[in-house]
């Protein structure tokens, strides 16, 4: 079934490493809350199935909106889509933004799961990250959230940085289990281009990131998570079972979804849509447009996919996610794909990277800190 997602691009402040889109003045938010409504009443049929498995506020930091905001955005999106009962409704949130009073303000909102970008409990690594919260905020916001009623959590941590000891990376997995955190995300740094870390590493302020330092520290998170009854579902994200992200699997089984806001993405099965990632061009966008046919030229661009386009798609996610390549699957995307795709993976079975288990395909412990290189040699050209 399909979903929403809300991008929300404000910040307090810029972090070292982010180069998602987002502006840290606040000024136009009240202008971009009623363009992003407005958006989503010229898109509402956007989406062949009305009834929505998840809604996902992101950024950007959500957890800047009020409660009343964020309450409008219900009332809209209730009035053109059927929200399911069960439906996963997640709240990125920072530390800083979750204090005793905002967390009751959003257990008064529809919303049932946080995301919180915890990055770290160390405050060497919190300050090397630019993050506007410190390691006390860290650990208050989650036993608040969870005091609260909030025990569908998810926190982001960030693996890989110079600041980050293989002992303080160990400390960091112990205390998001001492939590019973049922859902985990964890990325190696990256050097982005654009960021404040590409350019400080440029002119020789930091260190470069190690890719060995990140390689030892991904296995000592697999190797923690398995340990702990996690399940590695994606390459980045680890769940207990029962609480795997059902916003986010929907993006990797190639499920529609509707984008809201700028830079936002949506998919549809047969073309991808982005908006503009400019809020000044988002608001001059939807500020006269009255009409959804208007948009194309203003608001987003758009690409249709080709066969090989969606083969490519397919095996770049299939292969990060515990689902893996199914063969049957292929064979329906048109000929030849099954046959490029067992000739191009062969060399990962026979290392040990992958292995096949009937109709499919997936990679093992040894090959999946490789995944996008390996899906690269999979790929099929444009004809």
């Amino acid at each position: 079934m399909p979903g929403i997602y809300l991008h929300i691009p404000f910040c307090r402040q810029a972090c070292h490493y982010c180069n998602f889109h987002f502006s840290t003045s606040l000024k136009y938010k009240e202008e971009m809350v009623e363009a992003m409504l407005m958006e989503l009443e010229l898109r509402k049929d956007y989406l062949v199935d009305r009834e929505l498995d998840s809604i996902y506020f992101g950024g950007g930091t959500p957890s800047l909106l009020t409660e009343g905001e964020l309450m409008r955005f219900f009332e809209k999106i209730g009035k053109y889509f059927t929200i399911r009962p069960d439906a996963e409704i997640t709240l990125e949130a920072n530390p800083d933004d979750l204090t005793r009073e905002k967390i009751a303000a959003l257990r008064r909102t529809p919303v049932n799961r946080l995301s919180i970008g915890v990055q770290s409990f160390f405050e060497e690594d919190l300050r090397f990250f630019n993050r506007a919260h410190n390691a006390r905020e860290a650990r208050a916001c989650l036993e608040q959230a969870l005091v609260a009623g909030f025990d569908n959590l998810t926190i982001d941590l960030i693996y890989g940085s110079p600041t980050t000891s293989h002992a303080h990376w160990e400390e960091n997995l112990k205390t998001t289990f001492q939590y019973g955190i049922p859902h985990v995300s964890c990325y190696a740094l990256t050097v982005e281009e654009r960021t404040a870390l590409a350019h400080f590493i440029k002119a020789g302020k930091v260190k470069p990131v190690d890719e060995e330092h990140a390689a030892r520290q991904f296995e000592m998170l697999v190797t923690a998570m398995q340990a702990e009854g996690y399940v590695q579902y994606e390459i980045s994200n680890f769940a207990r079972p029962g609480h795997f992200a059902v916003h986010n699997s929907s993006y990797w089984k190639g499920e529609p979804y509707l984008g809201i806001g700028p830079s936002a993405h949506s998919y549809n099965g047969e073309s991808r849509q982005w908006n503009v990632a400019n809020n000044a061009k988002y608001l001059r966008a939807l500020k006269d447009v009255k009409d959804a046919e208007n948009l194309a030229s203003t608001l987003f661009g758009i690409e249709y996919l080709t066969p090989a386009d969606r083969y490519n798609e397919y095996v770049m996610t299939g292969l990060r996610t515990i689902w893996g390549v199914s063969l049957e699957r292929l064979r329906e995307m048109g000929p030849g794909y099954e046959a490029h795709f067992l000739q191009h993976i062969q060399p990962f079975l026979a290392n040990g990277q992958a292995k096949q288990e009937g109709e499919t395909i997936r990679l093992t412990d040894a090959g999946r800190f490789l995944a996008d290189g390996i899906a690269a040699s999979v790929f099929a050209d444009n004809a």
